[in-house]
């Protein structure tokens, strides 16, 4: 039976565990939930790509880690953009959006010009 969730399009994860944490610090199963919300539960995060993506943004220093007492009273790991990861984002935002205009115009079956 299809699924109305889809998985997250290869290659675009670290874009947008950084741009949740461009909103706030969190912990990591916070993004998961975050980036539930924000996209309308269309895409789910396997918990076993995003902690394996963490470490990997941690060691490219575009994020920072933290241990602190969550809501619930329990330890858990903070996790929150540099610097560093700021401007990868806008790096990642950017190409995104040059690609996806560019699968648009495709899609559309249009030329600059308007003919098909």
């Amino acid at each position: 039976m299809p699924s109305d969730r889809s998985d997250l399009l290869q290659g675009t994860l670290e874009m947008l565990v950084l741009k949740a944490l461009s909103l706030e610090p969190m912990h990591g199963w916070g993004i998961g939930e975050r980036l539930d919300q924000l996209s309308r539960e269309v895409f789910r995060v396997n918990q076993g790509s995003l902690y394996p993506a963490l470490q990997r943004m941690i060691r490219k220093g575009w994020i920072r880690s933290e241990w602190r007492t969550s809501g619930n009273g329990r330890r858990a790991r903070y996790y929150s953009l540099t610097s560093t990861g700021r401007q990868q984002l806008a790096r990642e935002q950017a190409t995104w959006l040059r690609a996806s205009e560019a699968v648009n115009r495709i899609l559309s079956g249009r030329l600059a010009d308007g003919t098909a």
